[in-house]
Formats: C-alpha cells, structure tokens, sequence
C-alpha cells in the first residue's frame, strides 16, 4: 500500500488527519534538540540570576544589620548602664529603630518610583506623591513615639537624651555651642528659642534615614534660627566674621605657648 494511501484510508477510518513529514532526517532531530537545550540553558540562567539576586540581597541585608548593631552598641555604651541584660535590651531597641525606619524609607521611595512609572499628569503624580509623604510622615510619628516608650521602661531622661544625641551625632549640642560662642550677647529669650527648635530638629532628624538627611533637617533650623535673629537685629555675617577671627586668634596663641 502506497503512503498515501495509507494516509488517505486512515482519515477515512474516521480518525483526524495526520502530517507526516516528507523527510525525517538528521537535521530535524538537531533543530529539535538544539531548541530543548537553549530552552534548558536559558531556564538554568534564570535559577542562578534568581539565586544570586537573592543571595546579594540577603547579604545586604546582613551587612546593614551589622552596621545598625555595632552603631546601636556605639550609643548605649555612653549611657554607662551597670547590667549587661539592659546593655543588650537598649542595643535591640535602637537597632530594630533603624531596620523600622529604614523599612518606612525604602517603602516610600518604591511608592513613588511606581507612581512615577505610571506616567500620570503632573497634578495627578503630585497629589499621589504628597500622599505617599502624608503616608511617610504618619508612620514615622507613630514609630518615634514607641521607640521613645520603649526607652524610657528602661532608661532615666539624662540616658534617653544621650540616645537621641547618639542617634543625630551629637549635632544639637555642637550647634547650640557654636551659636552661644559666636554671639557672645544673646538674651535668655533668644538662647531658648535656639534651643527649642534645635531639639525641635533632633527629634525629626532622629527618623530619617541617612546622615545627610539627618543633617538637611538641622540646616532647614538653623535658617529658621539665622531669620529669627536677624529680624531680632543681628547682624549674622558680621558676628560670624568676628567669632571665626576669634577661633584663629585663640588657635595662634595655643600655638605659641606650644
């Protein structure tokens, strides 16, 4: 019986119709296994490229979190506790604040990467982003205020600001000491203001997630503070002049007596 016959009789059996190839040579088996084994390679590739994004990853995370420890530790060993059982509490509280901020950050800045995909109008894109802001701004507040619960169970109110102090690198005290020395006739009044807002700025620059950033919220007070004395009539450039001669005064004497 002829092929095609065979193929023709078969239909007529009732049963669908089959191609088949005119040829069934080499060729065809090599087109075949090639495409199985890029296929195979290409999902290989895959696995691994999942695998070591994860792997980088976890190490990141491993990396930050022993960064957050030994800085957490660097703090509270200036509070001079006497048990190693609340040495380590304050350590884990402090250390699980900035893995929290850190999460609140990074959460937000992925918000509005998303938002910004989406290629909406610019009214639309800033409405959603000031959201993502309020969004930021509301679940900071609420950690800081568990944060400073939690420290206060186990910390007097001296060691609690030497934590807050750790946490903005000591930049409420520098600056406050700069202010008092470069303007040697500040009335009480003024030298509470200064004070005021610069806790004021700590207590917001404890919550952000960066040194930079930490340090833009004390440069937003201190242009407050420089506008608030300077309608206060203070001439800042002047007495700012004269404290830095001052500073090289002092330093060329210490020099000479060396």
């Amino acid at each position: 019986m002829k092929r095609s016959s065979l193929v023709n009789n078969y239909h007529n059996y009732g049963y669908p119709a089959i191609a088949i190839p005119s040829t069934f040579t080499p060729p065809f088996f090599a087109n075949f296994i090639l495409k199985i084994a890029f296929t195979a390679i290409v999902f290989l590739l895959c696995i691994i490229n999942g695998n070591a994004q994860q792997s980088t990853d976890e190490q990141k995370q491993a990396d930050y979190k022993k960064v957050i420890a030994e800085r957490s530790a660097k703090i509270v060993r200036t509070l001079e506790l006497n048990d190693t059982f609340t040495f380590n509490k304050i350590c884990t509280e402090i250390s699980n604040q900035y893995f929290s901020l850190n999460a609140i950050h990074e959460n937000f800045k992925t918000a509005v990467t998303e938002i910004k995909n989406q290629r909406l109008e610019e009214t639309a894109a800033e409405i959603a982003i000031k959201q993502q802001e309020e969004k930021k701004s509301s679940l900071l507040k609420q950690q800081h205020a568990l944060f400073i619960t939690h420290l206060k169970g186990s910390l007097n109110d001296k060691q609690l600001e030497k934590v807050k102090d750790g946490m903005t690198y000591n930049v409420l005290n520098v600056t406050y000491t700069a202010y008092k020395e470069m303007l040697l006739n500040l009335t009480p009044e003024q030298n509470e203001k200064i004070y005021n807002w610069l806790v004021e700025a700590r207590e917001l620059a404890m919550d952000e997630g960066s040194s930079d950033d930490k340090h833009k919220v004390f440069g937003k007070y201190k242009g407050r503070i420089n506008n608030y004395l300077s309608a206060q009539g203070i001439d800042m450039k002047k007495e700012e002049k004269e404290w830095q001669s001052r500073i090289k005064e002092k330093q060329n004497i210490q020099k000479q007596s060396s």
